[in-house]
């Protein structure tokens, strides 16, 4: 996994003009333009009817299905899609600007032949899995950004990514149950091409965790905590060691931690000068 994702970042620095600009906007542009056609020819024949994936046409020679079923939007309704397509354009350009075209295209480009793979091994496709993996993918760029959902609601993409992970984990689940291994092969080559990817990423992350809970494992680090609350559970600061006043009955009071004593004792202004020094 690491060798192919250091191969994929070794041929977009050398091939820096390679893929296409402003992909994102290519797809949003073709599954408006889909849309609309579908609305308007919804009461004859849909326009997505001869752009869907469709392995028995395909094989006859329709050979545009298997680009063209990307912009298809079957049965989806408007606040739906336009929310899918304000999803894709936030992610997507933000992906794009962070890797450049070239990393970016071969993301998607990868996701979509992998798709495509398992489409002509099944009979069926679809790019909602891989355009889900694209909240996996910026989540683990930026996890803490914050988004709207739904315009008003301000989320995490950490977050938004755990829901996406969960979305994935049921529908791969539920094709098993329905015994669609079609389905289930989809959610999987979307992942993996996730994990193609951010491999690195993920490895470095998780062992950033384990080393964090190994240090706070640590006998100093745990008495440091357990002083930490000790300190939090006392009702003053200073206390004489001799006449026993504290900070908290007598506010006005000053105290002073004496140089000539062992450790560290604490004395108000009236004991400071006038106490026995101790030594141990």
């Amino acid at each position: 996994m690491k060798k192919l994702s250091n191969l994929i970042d070794r041929f977009c620095f050398n091939h820096p003009r390679f893929g296409i600009p402003n992909l994102t906007l290519v797809l949003i542009i073709g599954s408006v333009a889909v849309y609309i056609l579908d609305m308007l020819t919804y009461s004859t024949v849909g326009i997505s009817s001869l752009l869907s994936f469709n392995r028995a046409l395909i094989l006859q020679g329709q050979v545009w299905r298997l680009v063209t079923f990307v912009f298809t939007t079957w049965g989806q309704s408007l606040f739906s899609f336009l929310l899918a397509m304000y999803f894709l354009w936030f992610l997507g350009t933000t992906l794009e600007r962070e890797w450049g075209t070239a990393k970016f295209t071969c993301y998607y480009g990868l996701g979509l032949l992998l798709t495509i793979l398992i489409g002509m091994f099944t009979g069926y496709a679809s790019t909602s899995y891989l355009e889900t993996t694209l909240f996996l993918a910026f989540a683990t760029l930026y996890p803490d950004t914050q988004l709207l959902l739904f315009f008003f609601i301000p989320i995490k993409m950490k977050y938004m990514a755990w829901i996406s992970g969960a979305m994935l984990a049921l529908s791969f689940l539920g094709s098993l149950i329905r015994l669609d291994v079609g389905g289930a092969l989809l959610v999987l080559v979307s992942v993996l091409n996730y994990l193609i990817f951010f491999w690195e990423d993920l490895m470095y992350q998780s062992g950033r965790i384990r080393g964090r809970a190994k240090h706070s494992q640590k006998s100093n680090v745990i008495q440091f905590k357990k002083a930490a609350k000790d300190f939090q559970k006392r009702e003053y600061t200073h206390k004489c060691a001799v006449c026993g006043r504290t900070d908290v009955d007598f506010p006005d009071l000053d105290f002073r931690y004496c140089s000539r004593c062992a450790g560290y004792h604490c004395y108000c202004m009236d004991h400071i000068n006038n106490h026995a020094h101790i030594t141990e």
